[in-house]
C-alpha cells in the first residue's frame, strides 16, 4: 500500500465518521454545489460507496 492509498483510506474514514456525526446530532452537511450553498440530509448518503476513486 503506497502513501496515496493511505491518504484514500484516511480520506473515506474521516467522510464515514463526519456523515455518521451528523446523523447523530440531526443537523445537514452543508456544501458548496455550483457556486450555491446546499444543506443535505445525511441520511440520505450511502456511506457504503466509496468516496474517491482512482
Amino acid at each position: 500500500m503506497d502513501n496515496s492509498d493511505k491518504i484514500i483510506e484516511g480520506l473515506e474514514k474521516a467522510y464515514r465518521k463526519l456523515i455518521e456525526f451528523k446523523k447523530y446530532k440531526k443537523t445537514p452537511i452543508i456544501v458548496s454545489k455550483d457556486g450555491k450553498i446546499v444543506e443535505i440530509n445525511p441520511h440520505k448518503i450511502n456511506t457504503l460507496n466509496n468516496v474517491y476513486t482512482k
